[in-house]
């Protein structure tokens, strides 16, 4: 996987709006949080956030499910699954992301 692939497709996911026709799932958010972190860093080196920190806990379970994942793999499976998340939506914007990620 070329980092140049992630990187646009970082960038897609970090530009999408708030309310806007691409939506990515709570599940696809964690999954792209933890796939970026151990591409970016790799294995989870912080504590478990605390008791009351749900969100906070469930991006760190996430990025610690993932403990050992090479980073080609890390950015291999994000690009994968922001292409399927784009398929899925089937508009003219989200075929223009599809054509930026291969193009890259």
């Amino acid at each position: 996987m070329s980092s140049t692939k992630f990187d646009k497709a970082v960038e897609i996911v970090q530009g999408l709006p708030k309310e806007g026709p691409i939506q990515p799932s709570q599940d696809d958010k964690l999954y792209f949080y933890a796939r970026y972190k151990q591409a970016t860093i790799g294995d989870v080196n912080t504590n478990r956030p605390g008791m009351m920190d749900f969100v906070g806990k469930a991006k760190w379970d996430a990025w610690n499910g993932i403990k050992g994942k090479s980073k080609d793999d890390a950015m291999k499976e994000y690009v994968e699954r922001l292409l399927e998340v784009l398929k899925k939506v089937d508009n003219e914007e989200s075929k223009n992301h599809c054509a930026e990620i291969d193009a890259a």
